[in-house]
């Protein structure tokens, strides 16, 4: 069977860091589920294919928002994030992936790192919609206290939403990370206070809580940060089944 390709054109690019972007776009209605992944083409390099989560629920007016960092040797999304400008029409294909949660079911433990929050803030604002959303655990985090690239938004939205709580993590509070002239520009106040930050990697503080035995469990980011943490959570007690997961 042919692979499926919609449609859609950038209307904004939001450079957050020098590695990282933000981009909207607006086009053909994609029928992916919140959670799920895509492969991207992109008029700068329109012959390799990214794979990206959308960070918003499907919408019936096509809007699509995709947060890339670039990775080392990564063509396209290094391009994505310094050369993206609206106007540019991407190519989207079949979307893929299983991460999901059931909103009537039990307590939900997300774990976020770095753009690995994209899936996750896609099912989020699914839930939002919902009438009784579970409760929800969001850990997110980073080496640096810079790589909380989405800490204000999180803050925002869990004073909207008293079902989930954000716990940010951070690798060591004390290494602001290498200069970046983009963070410096923004100067966002991320909400969250030092008595809100927990230091220490994702891994070990998820798995600090104990075993989730009667939850809903969710891993999201790099390949490593995902292996170590699902390794982690099964040696506190955490049954293998009930841990979904996505390697970036």
């Amino acid at each position: 069977m042919a692979q499926r390709t919609w449609s859609s054109t950038v209307v904004e690019h939001h450079r957050l860091r020098e590695d990282l972007a933000v981009v909207r776009l607006v086009g053909d209605v994609v029928p992916f589920r919140p959670g799920q992944y895509v492969d991207v083409s992109v008029p700068q390099n329109s012959r390799l294919l990214r794979r990206l989560s959308p960070a918003l629920p499907p919408s019936h007016d096509g809007k699509l928002e995709f947060h890339v960092k670039t990775v080392p040797g990564g063509w396209v999304s290094g391009s994505i994030v310094k050369d993206t400008q609206p106007g540019d029409v991407w190519q989207i294909l079949d979307p893929r992936g299983n991460l999901s949660v059931d909103e009537n079911g039990p307590t939900v433990i997300m774990v976020a790192g770095g753009t690995g929050l994209a899936p996750l803030r896609s099912i989020i604002l699914d839930l939002a919609q919902t009438s009784n959303p579970p409760q929800v655990y969001l850990f997110f985090g980073g080496r640096t206290l810079r790589d909380l690239y989405a800490a204000d938004m999180l803050w925002l939205l869990a004073d909207q939403f008293p079902w989930l709580q954000p716990i940010p993590v951070v690798e060591d509070l004390s290494d602001g990370g290498p200069p970046d002239g983009w963070f410096d520009r923004l100067n966002v106040d991320i909400g969250f206070g030092d008595d809100h930050l927990i230091e220490g990697t994702l891994a070990d503080v998820v798995a600090s809580y104990g075993a989730f035995t009667e939850h809903q469990v969710l891993v999201c980011g790099s390949a490593a940060m995902v292996r170590s943490t699902r390794d982690r959570l099964i040696e506190a007690g955490t049954p293998a089944e009930v841990i979904q997961f996505d390697p970036y």
